[in-house]
């Protein structure tokens, strides 16, 4: 019986193949695009990348959304290839961040409902004034004993 379990188990035995496919990533680029010469010539070296789903260039906002199974660092070396000077979304929408109007958040170049992703722009404890507010705050229990 000893032969016959060792087949069994070797024919039970399944082989887990490790998958190199890559991730499925949403890229944004910001690419200055003044014509529908740029905006073609910047679409068609996204979508040449393999892997790539989608691209969707909006020249208002100088903004390239590309979708797929690809690198973000080999996506914009393929934009800045086309002459165009490119470099990742540096904007996050304003309803994320809780103070927009922090020294180096507010952009005047920013398209409209966007800041840029700065770290004075986000909810931080690290800082002494933050902490103060959080202890004295009206939603901490405790604040009558501390006074």
């Amino acid at each position: 019986m000893g032969y016959l379990d060792h087949i069994s188990d070797l024919c039970s035995e399944t082989r887990i193949r490790k998958s190199k496919r890559k991730n499925m990533e949403t890229v944004e680029i910001k690419v200055k695009m003044d014509c529908d010469g740029c905006e073609r010539r910047v679409k068609n070296a996204a979508s040449s990348l393999s892997g790539v789903r989608s691209v969707d260039v909006n020249r208002k906002q100088s903004r390239v959304t590309v979708k797929g199974y690809v690198e973000p660092k080999k996506v914009l070396k393929k934009v800045q290839s086309t002459g165009k000077k490119a470099e990742m979304w540096p904007y996050v929408p304003y309803t994320l961040t809780s103070y927009p109007y922090a020294p180096q958040a507010y952009d005047k170049k920013a398209p409209s409902g966007y800041v840029k992703n700065v770290p004075q722009a986000f909810h931080s404890m690290n800082s002494p004034t933050e902490r103060f507010d959080a202890i004295f705050s009206d939603e901490n229990p405790n604040a009558c004993l501390i006074m």
